[in-house]
């Protein structure tokens, strides 16, 4: 499906490839091609094939087609639907935050922060981690230790709670609405980012920070943040990311590749109780299973 916007047709070709060398099946109607500006067709469309994958008893998983912009169009159109009593796998990231958070935080529902078609599926083995993608999915029991060379403690410590995040601007863009960001005391906070300059990232987490959603947070986890470093070099985000969560009482983590990467994409399954250690080396650990 394509809550968001539009994409290559290609790309999604190559998807559907992959996911059926998985030995799934994909199911799809004409609706995913629409296109209505930056939009995957207008929003009643949308949602109309997202309720009606939802409650298809033959569809296990919604997979997103890509990301973009258009996702939290659906939200108004899908509150009303008893999506709790059929609950089913919903996989993105990008955008899709909007989605993935909502159906978490509001209807109790697991979520998946993982790969999609565009550039993820669609580059094969390449452009998503099986291992992750098949613990946390597929299986029943916790996936236990994700964790990847490239991560690195900021803080030192180990913390436990809730997984939920996502893509920092649509985290932010909810604030106000009915669909406003709300998670609980305690939780593990994923923050994923691309091309955002340091000061853009800097003023977002500063109202994260003054909003005091921040503080909620028992560890913080960022994601690879591509592209966000300042042109040139200086500052660097990791040094911004690590000069603005100085004072924050728990571990912070820097580096896991999910969501938007330059590499495979790791798959974190976000509503279930994750915990944050840095030594001997830094990870987390999913206490809970995923799936049933």
């Amino acid at each position: 499906m394509a809550p968001a916007s539009p994409f290559a047709r290609d790309e999604f070709e190559a998807g559907v490839a992959e996911l059926r060398r998985l030995d799934l099946e994909a199911v799809y109607d004409d609706r995913v091609f629409a296109r209505q500006r930056y939009e995957a067709g207008p929003a009643g469309l949308r949602a109309a094939a997202f309720r009606d994958a939802w409650f298809d008893d033959s569809i296990a998983a919604l997979v997103c087609a890509r990301g973009g912009y258009g996702s939290v169009h659906l939200l108004p159109l899908l509150e009303a639907l008893p999506l709790g009593d059929r609950p089913k796998i919903l996989l993105g990231y990008s955008d899709n935050t909007s989605l993935l958070v909502w159906l978490t935080l509001e209807r109790r529902i697991v979520s998946f922060h993982g790969p999609m078609i565009d550039g993820r599926f669609a580059r094969g083995p390449q452009g998503y981690d099986s291992d992750t993608f098949r613990r946390v999915v597929w299986s029943a029991e916790p996936a236990g230790e994700i964790a990847h060379p490239a991560v690195e403690a900021l803080k030192s410590g180990e913390a436990a709670g809730m997984l939920i995040g996502g893509t920092l601007t649509q985290l932010l863009a909810s604030l106000g609405t009915p669909y406003a960001f709300d998670p609980p005391a305690g939780h593990v906070l994923f923050i994923d980012e691309v091309a955002e300059r340091p000061y853009r990232i800097d003023r977002m987490l500063t109202q994260l920070r003054l909003s005091g959603l921040l503080a909620r947070a028992s560890a913080l986890v960022f994601g690879e943040l591509p592209r966000c470093d300042e042109p040139g070099g200086d500052p660097a985000i990791r040094s911004v990311v690590a000069d603005l969560t100085a004072d924050f009482p728990g571990p912070v983590l820097f580096g896991l590749p999910s969501g938007h990467t330059t590499g495979a994409t790791l798959t974190l399954p976000f509503g279930v109780r994750t915990r944050v250690m840095t030594s001997p080396a830094p990870r987390l650990v999913v206490e809970e299973p995923a799936v049933s």
